[in-house]
Parts: structure tokens; sequence; C-alpha cells
């Protein structure tokens, strides 16, 4: 049975790397629906985070799961109610980075990031022993929200490559940057899309 996927983005163009991913499974096994609302890619208060949760609960109506695409305002996940798995994409990364121990660089950035990332793999990390470095890749964020992806690209793919043990890209929007490193990190819509599955199969 092929599961249904609501995302909740706040940069449109996370919609393609989400179905980058589905389509390097092996087998088909989601199809995904996108649903953009940039407006709430600001500072994560009360008042963002139930706007977000509001949309969350609207997408579980005919979906088998709801993916937050946004590292920002994850928190949010933490006030749905809903009849379905609501999950947070970077947590699915922090798991997955986290699992077989060791030392891992998390490479984040949007300033607004850090804590609710430092929050989350510092969590996962205390379950499996892992060490965990967060790394700020400074000015991509500047050539993000100037439109300079490839500019955003390079500087996040400079800051891998100097990198120290297990690397993960704490934002989906860094995925392309992993192209052609070896070995490659680690990255959100990736490590999102097999949690979501996991969760159907573990919710039926």
């Amino acid at each position: 049975m092929i599961a249904r996927l609501a995302c909740l983005h706040t940069a449109r163009s996370n919609a393609a790397l989400f179905e980058a991913a589905v389509d390097a499974l092996p087998v088909r096994a989601a199809e995904l629906s996108h649903h953009a609302r940039p407006d709430l890619l600001r500072e994560p208060d009360a008042a963002t985070l139930d706007e977000a949760a509001r949309v969350m609960e609207a997408l579980t109506r005919g979906a088998d799961s709801v993916i937050l695409t946004c590292s920002t305002i994850g928190r949010a996940v933490e006030r749905v109610r809903a009849p379905c798995p609501v999950l947070r994409a970077d947590a699915a990364l922090a798991e997955a980075a986290t699992r077989s121990g060791g030392e891992v660089t998390v490479l984040y950035a949007a300033p607004t990031t850090r804590e609710p990332t430092e929050a989350l793999f510092s969590a996962a990390a205390a379950r499996t022993g892992a060490t965990v470095k967060l790394h700020f890749v400074a000015k991509a964020w500047d050539c993000f929200l100037g439109g300079d992806l490839s500019g955003y690209h390079a500087r996040i793919r400079e800051a891998a490559e100097e990198a120290m043990g297990r690397v993960a890209f704490a934002q989906a929007s860094m995925t392309p940057a992993a192209e052609g490193l070896t070995p490659r990190p680690l990255t959100v819509p990736g490590a999102a899309i097999l949690a979501a599955l996991r969760a159907i199969r573990e919710a039926r």
C-alpha cells in the first residue's frame, strides 16, 4: 500500500527535495502532497507554533502521516492532536545520525535553527552515547535569503568537507550540497521519509 504523506514546508523549494527522497526508495512506497507556508518561518513564539499546529491538524485529513519539514518551528508538532503520526523531519534526522553512537557534526545555516536543533540532537545523543557538535555555516543563510542557492550550497559543502565524524545537514534546504561528498552527509528528507513510513507501519 502506498502511504499518503502530507508535508508542511516553510520553503517552497523543499518540496522537490522530498520528492527526490521518495524517488530514491527501492520501491514506490509513498505519495506526497506539499503545503507551503513561508510566513511561518519566523521567531517560534507561542502564536507561531499554535498556527503551525492548526495547519498540521488540518493536513491530517486524508493523510497517513504529516511531516513538518521546518526545523525552526519544529516544536509545533508537540501541540498537534491528530489521528495519524505527525513527525518533525529534523527529529528523524537526529535519531538517524546518532543511532550508532560516535562523533556527529551537525551543520546548520539559519540562526533560528540552533536552539531547536541542539535540543533535538542532544536528546538523541544521550540515548546512544553519541557526541554531537553543532557548526554554524557563516553567511550561508544570507545567500539563501538572497536567492543565491549555488552560493548557499557551496558554503555548506565547504563546511562539510572540513567537518569531523559523521556529518548531518540540519535543514532540508541544505540537501543538494550533499551531492558528490564522500561519505555522503545525512539529510533531512531521506531520514524523514523513512521515519514516516516506519511510524505508519507501527500505527497500523
